[in-house]
């Protein structure tokens, strides 16, 4: 298999990137670590005239925390390096869960963090964990800069918000509780380890009082064209002592609501039973993480 012809760019500063983006629109296309972009073009899936390389742009790879608390990924941060770092595992807890499910070791070695965002597959962990994690991410033109929130970020299978000549520079994901004992939850269902989710699920719950749930946000992926807020779970757990018979029948309705996809691999049925099960999992991790009931079962102190 060979990719069909196409010019290859490779701009040295993020001005000169936006400003070839500008010039060719969408005969173009981005390379940011390739592991989606080149087997679509050796399946002749994508044929751009022109490919955009963005490596030589050492700027957009870092790593930082901020002021709120936060922390501030370069959008062509490897998923390797974000997941070997101490200072992802420190900030961002769940961020650091999921990493591990992302494909192979080979794969996050190349692979990006923004580059699986703005592929936005249907089956990727990324975009659900930075729903749950109520991310912003910066996106760049020669047009200026925008922020979009995750939530609002992926639109539809493989499509996000980025407009052809817009960049994703930058994911700024907050502190999302101060005050807050904090857990997260990752759950994830595939045939083998590395092999894209049948379903999934992100979680975050906090508390103050170690009965009362504060905060909950979930997110499922893998059941439908793009990573799903649980939009009916804050209402149903928050401000009140968690009963996770009462939060499984909420998210058992909600997967009933809602369209899932049916293909070789599962059925919608089997999706929906999957999610719901994904769900309660990673809640129930959450919790026991939020409350210290994990370390306990584990002889900590």
């Amino acid at each position: 298999m060979k990719p069909p012809p196409f010019a290859y760019l490779r701009p040295s500063s993020l001005e000169e990137a936006c400003a070839l983006l500008a010039e060719h629109g969408e005969d173009a296309r981005l390379l940011a670590g390739g592991q989606s972009l080149i087997p679509a073009l050796n399946f002749r899936l994508a044929m751009p005239e022109v490919l955009i390389d963005l490596h030589q742009l050492p700027d957009l790879r870092q790593l930082a925390p901020t002021p709120d608390g936060g922390l501030d990924i370069g959008a062509m941060c490897t998923q390797r390096a974000a997941e070997c770092s101490r200072l992802v595992a420190r900030q961002t807890p769940l961020l650091h869960m999921a990493l591990p499910f992302v494909a192979h070791v080979p794969i996050r070695t190349r692979g990006t963090v923004g580059g699986s965002l703005a592929h936005n597959d249907p089956a990727a962990e990324l975009p659900a964990v930075m729903q749950v994690l109520d991310a912003t991410y910066h996106v760049h033109s020669h047009r200026g800069t925008r922020r979009l929130a995750a939530t609002e970020f992926g639109l539809d299978l493989f499509t996000t918000a980025l407009a052809p000549d817009e960049i994703l520079t930058r994911i700024h994901i907050p502190r999302l509780a101060s005050s807050h004992r904090v857990g997260y939850g990752f759950q994830e269902f595939a045939r083998r380890h590395g092999d894209y989710a049948l379903a999934g699920a992100a979680a975050f719950m906090s508390t103050e009082d170690g009965q009362t749930c504060a905060r909950c946000r979930l997110a499922w992926f893998g059941l439908a064209d793009g990573a799903i807020m649980a939009e009916r779970l804050p209402a149903a757990a928050c401000g009140q002592p968690v009963d996770f018979g009462h939060l499984e029948a909420v998210l058992a309705d909600h997967l009933q609501h809602m369209p899932v996809n049916a293909d070789m691999h599962a059925d919608a049925a089997y999706r929906r039973h999957l999610g719901r099960i994904m769900g309660i999992r990673a809640l129930r991790q959450a919790w026991a993480q939020a409350t210290g009931t994990a370390a306990r079962a584990e002889g900590a102190p």
